[in-house]
This record gives C-alpha cells, structure tokens and sequence, in this order.
C-alpha cells in the first residue's frame, strides 16, 4: 500500500514537471529569441543565442510607441475593469436579495450570455456602435463592460449567497439605506471576488487583439497589442522586434498577476454558487 501511495506521488509529480515544460515552453521560446538577431532565429529557433543582445528591446520600445501605447492600454483596461466591478456586484447584488422569478429569470439571462461566442456578435456590434458615431475609446470600454457582465455577475452572485441577509437587515435597522448596506458592509466583503474580476478582465483587456481592431480607428488611440502588428508587413516580418516588444508588453500584467494571485482561488470559489 505504501509502495503503491509512493508510486502515484511520484506519478503525479512527473505528470506535473511535463504539464509545467509544455506551459512554460511557449514562454521559453519568446524570451530566448528576443535576444538574437533576425538571422539567428532562423537559424536555430529552439537555442539559446550565441550572441545575445539587448539591441532588440530600445529599438522594439520606440518602435511600439510604448508609453503613447502603454497609457492607451492602462486607460481602457482600468476604466472597463471598474465599470464592470461597480455594474455587475450591485446588478448581482440586488439579484441575491430578491427572491422571484424575474430575478431568476435575469440571472439565468447573465448565466446563458456566458456561452455566447463573441465571434457571433462582432459584426453586428460594430455596426451598431458605428452608426451611434459611438467607435474607439469609449465605444470599446461600453463593448467591453457588456461582454465582461456575464462571468463578472456569475462570480459575484455565488458569493453573495454565501452572505446571510441577517447583516443587511442588522445595517438597516441601525439607520444604513440599501446603498450603504451595499458600500459599507456588502463590497468590503466582496473582495476575493473582485480581485478575481480584475485579474481575469485585465488579463483579456490588455491582451486583446481582434475587437480593438475593429473598434479603434484612431492612430494615437492604439493599444500595445495592436501596435504589436507594425512588425509585420507584407513583405517582411521582424520577429526580432515583436518577441522583444511581446516580452515588454507582457511585463505589466504578470506583475499585477503576482501581486493579485492569491486573492484569485479564493475569489473563484466563493463564487461558486452554493
């Protein structure tokens, strides 16, 4: 029995080391190719470089336009993050606290929005938005609250059941209205589920690529991931440069990733719907 336990800790650990290569292999690709030069990628794509070098970065940095590009990214991912935080926890809020079939029925419509491909909507979202004179910054932040409603709303509302109502009735009856029941003793509590939120919102925000293409028009209001496209021309790509320009880009978000990371089991389990 003991030889057997031994056996599938063992099995379990060389089954984990294997998942961690194939996950981490992408990034080793990535960081190694960032400091050789476009010939040598060619080469010999898997090695580490013979000559590294740090030319790619400065010249990746002023050809992204980093900090136009970086500030654009920070506006739309913060703004779109909050809206949805403040939306979606007094949407799923009020939702918790009210007992019925429309309730019911408007969380089953947030729940069910969730399997809804993006990819099916895009055209006629666009079109929309664009006969409202309604595109760029602003219309992409209106985009991305709708889409992020669904997860957000699911999350908050499984760890609001976890919430005994008795604290509301205790703030009300000692003078709190409704807001301030929500402000003062329900967000506070809300937390691990919030920060689960962000991370997972911010990490779709600032990677996004496809519906900023279609939103943005504007030079100066370009993103870092659709600047990352000046690599790649029609006749030429510079891989050089964009793995260099990847590796500046990811930077900001792994940061936030590891300052947040463990508020994010936490959050997702208490948003399990108990």
């Amino acid at each position: 029995m003991i030889a057997q336990n031994k056996a599938k800790t063992y099995g379990f650990i060389l089954l984990g080391l294997l998942l961690s290569i194939i996950w981490f292999y992408p990034f080793y690709l990535v960081i190694v190719n960032s400091f050789k030069t476009k010939a040598e990628i060619f080469v010999n794509t898997l090695s580490f470089p013979s000559e590294g070098t740090l030319a790619n970065y400065p010249e990746a940095f002023t050809a992204l336009d980093f900090i136009q590009s970086f500030i654009n990214s920070v506006i739309i991912t913060v703004v779109s993050i909050f809206l949805i935080c403040i939306c979606t926890s007094m949407a799923a809020y009020a939702l918790s606290r009210r007992q019925g079939k429309t309730s019911s029925i408007i969380y089953f419509i947030f729940a069910i929005c969730m399997l809804i491909p993006f990819q099916s909507i895009m055209i006629p979202l666009v079109s929309i938005f664009g006969s409202f004179d309604m595109l760029n910054r602003a219309g992409l932040m209106i985009m991305y609250l709708g889409l992020g409603s669904s997860l957000a709303v699911f999350l908050y509302f499984g760890a609001l059941r976890g919430i005994p109502k008795a604290l509301d009735e205790a703030a009300i009856i000692d003078g709190c209205n409704r807001f301030q029941v929500y402000r003062y003793i329900i967000l506070p509590m809300l937390k691990p589920t919030t920060v689960t939120v962000i991370v997972l919102n911010a990490i779709w925000f600032w990677n996004d690529y496809l519906l900023p293409s279609l939103v943005i028009n504007k030079e100066g209001l370009y993103t870092i991931p659709l600047k990352m496209f000046y690599f790649f021309g029609e006749y030429s790509k510079q891989w050089h440069l964009a793995l260099a320009a990847l590796v500046i880009g990811i930077i900001p978000i792994i940061v936030v990733y590891m300052f947040l990371q463990k508020y994010i089991i936490k959050g997702i389990s208490d948003g399990a719907v108990k």
